[in-house]
This record gives structure tokens, sequence and C-alpha cells, in this order.
């Protein structure tokens, strides 16, 4: 799997346990839809850090939180 299916995932993951639309999550993180939805539809092949910050914020959770999934600590290497 690679870095941004892992972030997509995330974000759904933690959508669903919420129980949140993905436009209430654009609300709660001060986003554009259109930048979320460029991240999940795989348009946005390097979101900002920051970004993915304010997702956390809105969601209430640190980037650390965010981060901390066996996905992400399983990820290969991207350069080879």
């Amino acid at each position: 799997m690679d870095t941004i299916t892992a972030v997509k995932n995330r974000i759904l993951q933690l959508c669903g346990e919420r129980n949140i639309t993905i436009n209430k999550l654009c609300t709660l993180s001060a986003l554009p839809p259109s930048s979320v939805k460029a991240i999940l539809y795989g348009r946005s092949k390097n979101p900002k850090l920051l970004t993915i910050k304010m997702i956390c914020d809105g969601l209430g959770i640190t980037l650390g939180e965010f981060f901390s999934t066996k996905e992400f600590s399983e990820l290969e290497q991207e350069i080879k």
C-alpha cells in the first residue's frame, strides 16, 4: 500500500467511526470540500501536512493519533 492510500483509508475510517460525512468533516476542519475530496479521489498525490493537521483538528485528534495505525507503520519505503 502507498502513503496516499493509507491517508485516504484513515480519513474514511475516522469518519466512519464518528458517523460523519465527508462534507461534515470539511465543515469541522474549516476546509473546502474540494481539498478533502482531492485526497479521497486520488487527485492530490501529495497532500499538505497542514491539510491533514486541519482534518485532525476537526476530528479532535492529534497528528500522532492520525498516523498511529498498522497501515502507516507497515508502509514500504517510497524511495527505492
